[in-house]
């Protein structure tokens, strides 16, 4: 039963890190560069 609870956690970390992931590239913002774009040579 602990290892269900435990697997549900981690799952629902996972799914809110990749939400975030994919409101970050809707706006434009990227992982790698963190959005400065002046800074990043061409990542975009």
């Amino acid at each position: 039963m602990g290892t269900v609870i435990v697997l549900a956690i981690v799952a629902g970390a996972a799914a809110l890190a990749v939400r975030s992931m994919i409101r970050d590239k809707k706006a434009g913002r990227s992982i790698q560069c963190g959005g400065d774009c002046s800074r990043c040579g061409g990542c975009h």
